[in-house]
């Protein structure tokens, strides 16, 4: 499916988002080593783990309002809201006020718009786009945001560190542009007989509608095939997490400056900070340049494998980290990260839009998201437990964890055909 033949909304959303998404990433990969410097690196955990129960709620909830009150209304509140969000950090920067309080509940309001909006964004796909090319489409929106992390984390780590206010500020701005250009150039793709079901469905009072959202994800929670998916991306997420707040401050402690050699006469070196923005670089690279090639690729094996597979390769670079402080090394263990996450490019979402219902997709990829909310929960533990045990430790737990979530995706598949033979029969 070519994207000049996509729905309007889609493509209004991928040129939109793309800005959104090159703005965060100038942003987001250093808060890590942002609040570990402000707070501590124990607080700094404790700190993020507070913001991602928010998150958490509002994916719910987000879900949930996404199929009682339309996509395109969603994300234009989201993209607003995240928008206001990074005003606020902006001028929590600012040369009139410096507040990392301030910075860290601009943070959470941002995580929580951001929750609103990914189930919308990927409802709108199952709504206007046939199952068999959803894989693709998925796909395409993975590459744009892979070229943000391309160019974000390169000028970031110059802007963030030196220029903290007018980025924040310019991202806030684009965040803002981008709701409106949802909002009056879109159009909702919510079929009006299942909006009209769902609110006859649900009663006018908060109490009911949080009755019916409780009801709605009970279902949800009963179809075992996708509460092993839900399970399994938590725990893979504990590893996948890490590119964003284990391993920066690891290579911050690690590389403090290391020459590389020398380019045309001149000392080629880097420091903690930068090695990790072109690792980050290198990442987004390899998926703009191999996501088709791969997806193809995995495409020719059974879908349960190239799960595995993913999550083999994410235990493998999970190793890799803590053996050395070499930045070549380092470059290595991220080639054979990004692999295992361009095994499932497209397959993970694809395969939650066969699970749900027509009348339920929104709040099925807001539950598929909890493996992203409730992981990113979880996942900044990771800075008490170095303070306990220390790096190498932690990232050996991370491995395990990453091959243990590979044996669930086989259980889950074995069930999934066990719950296919039975539709069948």
């Amino acid at each position: 499916m070519r994207i000049k033949d996509w729905d309007r909304s889609l493509k209004v959303r991928l040129f939109g988002e793309f800005f959104s998404n090159l703005s965060f990433w100038m942003v987001f990969p250093f808060l890590a080593i942002y609040f570990a410097a402000e707070f501590g690196t124990s607080m700094a955990g404790i700190l993020l783990v507070i913001s991602q129960v928010f998150s958490v709620a509002a994916n719910l909830i987000g879900g949930y309002c996404a199929d009682r009150f339309g996509r395109r209304t969603m994300l234009f509140f989201s993209a607003t809201a995240e928008g206001g969000a990074f005003i606020l950090f902006a001028f929590a920067n600012s040369p009139w006020l410096d507040s990392p309080l301030w910075s860290f509940v601009a943070f959470t309001i941002a995580g929580v718009a951001g929750s609103f909006y990914h189930p919308a964004s990927q409802a709108i796909v199952a709504d206007v786009v046939p199952e068999h090319q959803r894989s693709t489409v998925f796909s395409v929106f993975y590459t744009s945001i892979n070229i943000s992390v391309v160019i974000g984390p390169i000028v970031g780590a110059v802007l963030f560190f030196q220029y903290r206010f007018m980025l924040l500020l310019t991202a806030g701005i684009i965040f803002c542009l981008v709701g409106l250009a949802l909002r009056f150039l879109t159009e909702e793709t919510l079929p009006k007989d299942i909006k009209q079901q769902l609110a006859n469905n649900g009663a006018n009072n908060w109490m009911q509608v949080v009755v019916n959202q409780i009801k709605a994800y009970g279902l949800i929670v009963k179809d075992k095939v996708f509460l092993l998916f839900v399970l399994a991306g938590i725990l893979l997420g504990q590893t996948y997490m890490q590119l964003d707040m284990l391993i920066p401050v690891y290579m911050k402690e690690v590389i403090d400056k290391q020459v590389l050699g020398n380019l045309f006469g001149r000392e080629w070196a880097v420091t903690g900070e930068g090695s990790f923005g072109i690792l980050l670089s290198e990442n987004g690279l390899l998926v703009v340049l191999f996501t088709v090639f791969v997806t193809r690729w995995m495409s020719k094996y059974p879908d349960k494998w190239v799960f595995f597979l993913s999550s083999f390769l994410y235990m493998i670079a999970m190793f890799i980290f803590p053996m050395t402080a070499n930045f070549w090394v380092f470059l290595f263990a991220m080639a054979i990260f990004t692999l295992g996450e361009l095994a499932t490019v497209g397959l993970q979402e694809s395969f939650v839009s066969k699970l749900a219902p027509a009348d339920m997709r929104g709040q099925y990829f807001a539950a598929a998201s909890l493996r992203y909310t409730i992981g990113r929960t979880i996942a900044p533990l990771v800075f008490p437990l170095v303070a306990w045990i220390g790096f190498t430790w932690t990232f050996i737990i991370l491995a395990i964890l990453a091959l243990g979530s590979g044996f669930i995706y086989l259980l889950m598949f074995k069930e999934y055909s066990k719950k296919k033979k039975e539709i069948a029969a």
